[in-house]
């Protein structure tokens, strides 16, 4: 599928694309740029912060990958989004670093929903008490976008569909107790370049798309 493509088809049903560039060298990053994409994934702040420093500025750069608390402060000076808040000490970190810097740093809460014990992500629980935590600190640097998560890499359609169905209730109660009148908290960013498609029908408003702009990964 072409880049062109894939942004008809996105734009058509108003929805997000990250084009996931981890293990992508900077020449495939920039063609893209050239077409016109701006959003793109990363998922080690090594690789991140050495592309962020050798391309332009207008990039608006995703974390999209597991964060560990000690990298928090390099990617922070320049990242767009960090999709992958999966903890209550990331979440922390964060926001330590958030305010000491005085930069607003958008978030995205990552639930698991898979049937996977290489997934990461919060538990129903979990989410419900960063929550808590995040209205009794009140932090004024830290903005909650959503919600993230992956579903299962299976080839059974009906489980896929379901892992997405569950993500969206999870959306949809969050925004319900505790973003009723906020209109930042609107993202549900799910699936990739495999099940992207079944995502979108489910409410997605992000996919995350690398192997269908770039082709297989570079290990």
């Amino acid at each position: 599928m072409t880049y062109t493509t894939l942004c008809k088809q996105l734009t058509d049903r108003n929805v997000g694309l990250i084009a996931v560039s981890k293990t992508k060298p900077v020449q495939q990053i920039a063609t893209l740029y050239g077409l016109g994409q701006r959003d793109f994934g990363e998922n080690r702040v090594q690789e991140l912060t050495e592309k962020y420093e050798k391309l332009p500025d207008d990039i608006r750069w995703h974390m999209i990958g597991h964060l560990q608390t000690n990298k928090v402060k390099y990617i922070l000076p320049f990242i767009y989004m960090i999709h992958s808040v999966d903890r209550m000490d990331l979440y922390k970190t964060i926001e330590r670093e958030a305010v000491k810097a005085q930069k607003n740093i958008k978030i995205l809460l990552q639930f698991y929903i898979a049937k996977e014990e290489t997934k990461f992500g919060l538990s129903e629980s979990e989410g419900e008490d960063l929550m808590t935590y995040h209205f009794d600190h009140k932090c004024p640097y830290i903005e909650i976008c959503g919600v993230m998560g992956m579903a299962s890499f299976t080839d059974n359609q009906n489980q896929i569909r379901g892992e997405f169905q569950k993500l969206k209730q999870i959306f949809e109660t969050i925004k319900f107790r505790w973003f009723s009148e906020d209109e930042h908290f609107k993202e549900l960013s799910m699936g990739m370049s495999g099940d992207y498609m079944i995502a979108i029908e489910e409410g997605s408003t992000i996919v995350r798309i690398g192997s269908l702009l770039f082709g297989d990964r570079n290990h």
